[in-house]
């Protein structure tokens, strides 16, 4: 889908992300019978959403100041939106969005740890800094790289907004993100694959880039496992209800992803072009997989 340029830079269709992961904290805490705490909840999507529009917008700015941007081969799924390539004098506003969009959630954290209470503060300041830093310097480290973004998406936003919407901790809360945070990495993490030759030229270092593409996929492999235990973990320890189990009927999507992508590395050639099914299957699997989990947790 095309954008005005404007919006171009903060990725518009990226943002369905936030909003599911933020019910998911909100969907524990209402089957955990607890008190919750709407308006709150209403701060910590906002927070959330300009979060993850000040990442996407500063990730626009670095990546075209660097020149990584003029190097990559965009899809739909990765490489940016080349906004910025196509309208250099919007450099200066990508910054300015994304620096705006960090205030902005800073506040509406300011707001919740006043309201809720100073526990919130280790939380939200990680998540600020993560936003911060993600572009500049977390995507020149290969683990940080790979586990960060699950890490915002996961623990910081879930447990996060349970705290908001309720002022208590939870390990309730704290399993339940551990879903999210490895899909979420997963799906950074293969669309970190038709990137290699042009983050390497740009000093990236992820996966990818450091291991190749056949043994990140086995990581991808790994965390997709990891992700559906979690969930089975939290119900056979009666943390989760049964009917959260409704997540696990994307199973299917992710062996498709994994054997999709396998098989596109072992035709060998260029694998831009060849990934972008199982690129957009894997953006399925992550929203799908978290919006089940919210309506099994609701429901």
């Amino acid at each position: 889908m095309r954008y005005p340029p404007i919006l171009g830079i903060i990725r518009p269709s990226f943002l369905l992300l936030t909003p599911v992961c933020v019910l998911l904290g909100i969907a524990v805490a209402h089957a955990s019978d607890a008190a919750v705490d709407w308006t709150a909840g209403a701060v910590a999507m906002l927070s959330a959403v300009a979060a993850h529009v000040s990442v996407n917008a500063l990730n626009e700015y670095e990546d075209f100041r660097s020149g990584l941007d003029l190097r990559t081969v965009r899809t739909p799924f990765s490489g940016g939106s080349g906004t910025l390539v196509a309208n250099p004098g919007l450099a200066g506003a990508a910054r300015m969005i994304g620096l705006g969009a960090l205030v902005l959630a800073a506040l509406c954290a300011l707001v919740l740890v006043w309201r809720v209470g100073w526990g919130l503060l280790p939380i939200a300041a990680s998540g600020l800094v993560l936003v911060y830093f993600y572009t500049s310097k977390i995507s020149r480290n290969r683990w940080l790289c790979l586990v960060a973004p699950g890490l915002g998406f996961g623990p910081l936003m879930v447990v996060g907004t349970y705290f908001s919407v309720t002022g208590t901790w939870s390990g309730s809360a704290l399993l339940a993100s551990l879903v999210p945070f490895f899909l979420v990495s997963n799906l950074l993490l293969l669309n970190q694959f038709p990137d290699v030759e042009a983050d390497r030229s740009g000093g990236r270092d992820n996966l990818p880039v450091a291991l190749g593409l056949q043994p990140s996929l086995l990581v991808y492999g790994l965390f997709a496992v990891l992700a559906f235990a979690s969930l089975g973990l939290g119900v056979a320890a009666g943390l989760l209800p049964p009917t959260a189990l409704i997540a696990m009927s994307t199973l299917p999507i992710a062996v498709a992803v994994y054997r999709g992508v396998n098989s596109t590395i072992q035709a060998g050639g260029p694998v831009t072009s060849a990934l972008v099914p199982s690129l957009a299957l894997n953006v399925v699997l992550s929203l799908l997989t978290s919006a089940l989990f919210s309506a099994g947790m609701l429901f």
